[in-house]
């Protein structure tokens, strides 16, 4: 299976809040967490894995292309500044070989066993089916929430709490490309943004979506969260990281 990384945002966030170094590059647990990215998916059997960055981060590109070297598998690099994630995806698709791909932004934070879980699963799962990753932990400033069915078929995509939502979008995509790139194209011809939205036109296209549990899953937005990853790699498994 291939895999992909979107790290094309700016952090600037994190640049205003003191952080010297491009988010991509923010050691966790004496990784970069995109070599951390990376080198979890290498361990889950990748046959390649794609990434996107903006034309500002020079040292991330420089990064890849040095791990790019000596990794085991192909590491294909876009780089290429986009007005969303949804654009980024658009452009990275394009070096996603055929077949099924995982997808997560650079700065989501999750277990490796978890994540290593959850690709076996999307493996073995029927063709057309796509596998989203879900967390019923919320800590984001805008979630995306996701209702299923007591199968946890996911039903819809909302902006605000549902009945039916017992979980927030995790931001990571388990796709087929032949799927995908269909919906992918007509919601950049029609203008979409956001891949909420994208998510939304998968279900309308009659894509099957599977909402798979990843326990405790966040972002790293802020200073404050780069502490908090560290922690919790450090132990994942403590009570107040469950």
């Amino acid at each position: 299976m291939n895999y992909a990384i979107i790290a094309a945002g700016e952090g600037s966030r994190l640049v205003s809040e003191g952080v010297p170094v491009p988010k991509p590059l923010v050691d966790l647990d004496g990784r970069p967490m995109i070599g951390r990215l990376i080198d979890i998916m290498c361990e889950c059997g990748a046959e390649s894995v794609s990434v996107i960055v903006n034309e500002g981060m020079t040292q991330v590109a420089d990064y890849l292309r040095e791990r790019a070297r000596t990794l085991a598998v192909p590491l294909r690099l876009t780089v290429r500044t986009t007005p969303s994630s949804m654009h980024s995806f658009y452009e990275l698709v394009r070096l996603i070989p055929e077949g099924k791909f995982v997808l997560t932004t650079v700065d989501t934070i999750f277990d490796a066993g978890a994540f290593r879980r959850y690709a076996e699963a999307f493996v073995a799962a029927p063709a057309g089916t796509g596998h989203m990753g879900v967390t019923d932990y919320i800590d984001d400033e805008k979630p995306l929430y996701v209702g299923t069915a007591a199968d946890n078929r996911i039903t819809g995509f909302y902006d605000t709490p549902h009945p039916d939502a017992r979980y927030i979008s995790a931001g990571i995509y388990g796709l087929e490309r032949a799927v995908a790139l269909p919906v992918l194209e007509s919601c950049m011809a029609a203008g979409v943004h956001r891949m909420r939205n994208y998510q939304r036109q998968l279900l309308l296209a009659g894509v099957p979506l599977q909402a798979v549990p990843l326990g405790r899953v966040f972002d790293v937005d802020h200073a404050s969260d780069i502490a908090a990853a560290r922690s919790f790699l450090s132990n994942p498994h403590t009570p107040d990281h469950a």
